[in-house]
Parts: structure tokens; C-alpha cells; sequence
């Protein structure tokens, strides 16, 4: 399988102005996104010495809740930005856009938009777009009117979007914390002064000689006690050159009504003025 990280490390997307958008779904009544039954099951599968994570939750009680998190996530949108930074110059630049992700009886598939770009202190329109679907990559440029699809799945071959090291970034989402100790050291850290407002920190280091340890020094993780999903992500590659760090914000799990073929459609362009590009898939 060649799914490689995709150019910004972490699919993550913003809202686009176009007739293809859906409306904005509607704020949840259940910050959870989970129906009575699935709150009954998500209570029988979360741990249950440490009941709600809190900042004196042990590790198995935050991957128990991110495992029991992924097991009812059929979908989510949310806003995003995307941070990269250069460890040697300290230089970063910022995008901010829009995610959508859906989990599909025979798919798994996830948009991300970004709009605009904050290099320094100048911000600037600049349109990058990506969808996952299906097993083949759209990866646009509206600045330079390019597209380029790529097969990144054998036809046939499926992916598992939220697990570590198969989809486009690294999520330990509905994988059990058996999986995850033996792929990685996890630690509890401080959530740190700049963390999002009460959440709970993990590191996650990848164990010596696991293909995940070609691609990440360290993994660090910031949850949300409220509904489990992490809202922060920052990844620092192998060879310590590039810190990314994704921030999600207004998060909607589940959402009400649910997301449609729609709301995965890249909008039209003109096909006389886009440089077209079809990549097949290859081993």
C-alpha cells in the first residue's frame, strides 16, 4: 500500500465559497455526536476506573477513551490550522481551512480545504485543496491551476483513515492500547500554557526499528475531555527538520444532518485553463 503523508502532513480543510458546499451543519445538541445507544455503548466500552479523562487520567485511560472514541466515529468536520515550522531557522508558516472526514461501510474518505496562508506577519489567499476517496488522491493548487490524482490504493485495497501510520496523519483513534504500546513509549506530559483550554498531553515515541519510527522522532497529542477527540497534533519528523502542528476547532462529531456525497465534491474548474495530471497507482 503507498499511502504516503500527503504534501501538508495532516488532510485538514476549510469551507469553500461554492455552489458544491453543503450548509454549515447545524450546532449538536450532544457535544459527542452520540445517540442514547451509543452513549449506552461508549459507557460499557470507555474505562472504567478512570470514568472521564481528567488532568490525573493515566495513558491507558487516555488511549481507552481514544480507542472507545473511534469505535462510534462515523464522521466529523471541523476547522483547522496547520502549522509548519523549520526547527533550524525557527521560520513557520500557517493554513488555515476546513476537514471533513466520513467513515463509509466500504471507505473511509476525508476532504480538506485550505484557504489562506500566514507566512511571518503577511497573511494571503492562497487555495490548496485535497481529497481522499476511494483510493485515489486529489491534490489541487488553485494558484497555479494544477490538479494532480493519484492512485494511492491498489483497486480493491482499503484503507483505515484514523489508523497510525495508514492514513494522511497520525491519529491513535479507535486502536487499542495494546496496538499503540507496542508501536510506541507513551508518557503523560504537561498540557503546557499555550495547550487548548483543559485538555489532557501524550507523547507518543516510536519504538526503535517500527516503520513509524522512519517518519516521527515524536508524536504529541492533546485531547478533549468533552468529547475525546484530539484537538492538537504535533508531529516532529525523524530526522528533526519539521514540526507540524494541526489545531481543530469547532468540532462536530456525528452531526445532524449527516454528511453527503456533496459535501466530498471539489468544486467545478475550467478545464481549458487547469493543468491536468492522472497518476496510477504504483508499487
Amino acid at each position: 500500500m503507498r499511502i504516503s503523508p500527503l504534501p501538508l502532513a495532516l488532510l485538514l480543510l476549510a469551507t469553500l465559497p461554492v455552489a458544491a458546499q453543503s450548509q454549515t451543519p447545524a450546532p449538536l445538541v450532544n457535544p459527542t455526536g452520540q445517540a442514547p445507544a451509543e452513549q449506552a455503548a461508549a459507557k460499557q466500552s470507555a474505562p472504567q476506573a478512570g470514568g472521564a479523562l481528567n488532568p490525573n487520567s493515566s495513558v491507558d485511560d487516555v488511549l481507552d477513551a481514544l480507542d472507545a472514541r473511534g469505535r462510534n466515529l462515523r464522521e466529523f468536520v471541523a476547522d483547522v490550522s496547520l502549522t509548519e515550522s523549520d526547527e533550524a531557522t525557527g521560520f513557520d508558516s500557517v493554513r488555515t481551512g476546513h476537514v471533513w472526514y466520513q467513515k463509509l461501510k466500504d471507505d473511509d474518505r476525508i476532504r480538506v480545504t485550505f484557504d489562506q496562508k500566514l507566512e511571518g506577519r503577511f497573511a494571503k489567499d492562497d487555495k490548496v485543496e485535497y481529497l481522499l476517496s476511494r483510493g485515489w488522491l486529489w491534490d489541487r493548487n488553485y494558484a497555479r491551476s494544477v490538479e494532480v490524482k493519484r492512485q494511492v490504493l491498489k483497486p480493491g485495497e482499503k484503507v483505515n483513515l484514523l489508523k497510525l501510520g495508514e492514513g494522511p496523519f497520525p491519529l491513535p483513534i479507535g486502536q487499542s492500547k495494546e496496538e499503540v504500546h507496542k508501536e510506541f513509549d507513551v508518557a503523560k506530559a504537561e498540557p503546557g500554557a499555550d495547550a487548548p483550554k483543559g485538555t489532557v498531553h501524550v507523547t507518543l515515541k516510536p519504538r526503535e526499528g517500527t516503520r513509524l519510527a522512519t517518519k516521527f522522532k515524536v508524536i504529541e497529542v492533546w485531547v478533549d475531555p468533552k468529547t475525546n477527540m484530539p484537538v492538537r497534533i504535533e508531529a516532529l519528523d525523524a530526522n528533526e527538520t519539521t514540526r507540524r502542528t494541526t489545531d481543530m476547532t469547532n468540532i462536530k462529531v456525528n452531526p445532524q444532518p449527516p454528511l453527503g456525497d456533496r459535501d466530498f465534491a471539489l468544486p467545478q474548474i475550467d478545464e481549458n485553463k487547469w493543468e491536468k495530471h492522472t497518476e496510477p497507482y504504483e508499487d
